[in-house]
């Protein structure tokens, strides 16, 4: 894979954690979601 595959599966998938972000914690304060993303962004990596 070359990097620019790589940049744009990332982009692809950043945009794609934002949406999902948006739609699954409608009801949840904004900052304990982007806490909760936070989290799980550092358990990940």
């Amino acid at each position: 894979m070359t990097w620019v595959t790589l940049a744009v599966l990332s982009a692809a998938f950043a945009a794609l954690t934002t949406i999902l972000a948006k739609v699954g914690i409608k009801g949840i304060d904004s900052n304990l979601a982007t806490a909760i993303r936070t989290v799980v962004i550092l358990i990940i990596a």
